[in-house]
């Protein structure tokens, strides 16, 4: 199976935690969706004729293109790849961009999944990340997907925000869960380089994230997320039996995927790319009839650690069997010795050939899963 992401790099505010590729300004947005659809043409090869399972628009805020622009872009992918009759076509939303009338418009475009970037239901959170909405807004819009006939809504919720105690956490989680979504992506407050909070951080006029009130929060989440009887099966992802995200899990699955659009990123197995982070470049360069990218072939190692990086992170796991067979006896032996401590501490699983993180280890993913790359 392969997938398709269209990266839409517009946003009408600037988030301030925000690293993503995006521009306020709109003035060349016809012609850049021109040179989308002419990119697709020029990458038509690039999934080896592999079905399209699942289509994905990110951002940036795909929202702000109207249903036409986004049929439009469905159409060509249609045209030029082998897509599936029932492929997963998400479109991430803000919720101030959600009336019924556009969300019903999406639905007929072939949008049939929503993920709706929330973040919080309280207007202070929302006033301090900068988010273009209130929270009636974070409420309603959900609302509005579900009148609209969608059946697949995903939200989006930011933790570890400055003022965010326990009890306000909760609320926030209760009415998620309440609100009927299938599908919920949490996650930590992160300070990232070259955005305004790292700016205002370096200013002295913001603090960095509150690791340890954090770690609370996101373990109060995986708590009421059990309660409701929806699946942890990714670090961040949650979800009710059945819902599952195709698009991401193609990634962690290391799928095929290409993506469309300035900055977006592409990987076939073997190599990836990614394309330049300016839309006037990016255009330039289309119009031309070259894909402005820079790309790499993986080693056999680099493939190892990609391998590990992304199973671990799911309720799948790593599977000895595959490592042996993709990867060969050395890494199998590699990734034997070097887990054998964290399963000692508890902080690793193995059931049936399959390693996975524990709920111990989850409060540190991230140097598990470094303790087992190979980086020599």
């Amino acid at each position: 199976m392969a997938g398709i992401y269209f990266h839409i790099p517009w946003c009408r505010k600037v988030c301030i935690y925000c690293d993503f590729h995006f521009s306020v300004s709109m003035r060349n947005k016809d012609e850049l969706i021109k040179c989308m659809l002419r990119e697709m043409e020029i990458q038509k090869d690039y999934t080896g004729n592999e079905t399209v399972e699942t289509i994905y628009f990110g951002g940036g805020t795909p929202s702000v293109l109207n249903a036409g622009e986004i049929n439009t872009m469905i159409g060509q992918a249609n045209l030029i790849f082998r897509t599936s009759d029932n492929a997963e076509i998400t479109l991430e939303a803000n919720p101030d961009d959600m009336s019924l009338p556009y969300l019903t418009e999406l639905l007929n475009a072939g949008i049939n999944r929503l993920s709706i970037g929330v973040q919080s239901f309280f207007d202070d959170d929302l006033k301090w990340m900068n988010r273009r909405h209130d929270a009636a807004l974070s409420v309603q819009s959900i609302e509005n997907g579900f009148s609209a006939g969608f059946e697949n809504i995903s939200i989006d919720l930011i933790y570890g925000l400055p003022g965010m105690d326990a009890d306000k956490w909760l609320k926030n989680l209760e009415i998620a869960f309440d609100s009927g979504i299938q599908h919920l992506s949490a996650y930590h407050l992160t300070l990232e380089n070259k955005t305004v909070y790292a700016n205002r951080v370096k200013k002295g006029l913001l603090k960095e994230p509150d690791e340890v009130r954090g770690l609370k929060q996101y373990e109060l989440l995986m708590d009421f997320a059990a309660e409701k009887d929806f699946i942890h099966y990714e670090i961040s992802n949650f979800c009710r039996p059945g819902y599952i995200s195709g698009h991401n899990t193609s990634y962690w699955l290391q799928e095929t995927y290409l993506g469309i659009g300035p900055s977006a990123n592409s990987y076939n197995g073997c190599s990836r790319q990614w394309n330049i982070r300016n839309n006037s470049k990016y255009i330039k360069e289309i119009n031309r009839g070259i894909i402005p990218c820079t790309s790499e072939i993986l080693t056999p190692t680099d493939r190892f650690n990609e391998y590990v990086l992304t199973s671990l992170r799911t309720h799948w796991g790593a599977d000895i069997k595959e490592i042996e067979r993709e990867f060969g006896p050395v890494c199998l032996d590699h990734f034997l010795i070097e887990s054998r401590k964290l399963l000692h501490e508890g902080k690793m699983e193995a059931r049936g050939g399959k390693y996975t993180i524990s709920r111990k280890g989850k409060f540190f993913a991230d140097g598990i899963i470094s303790d087992l790359f190979i980086t020599s």
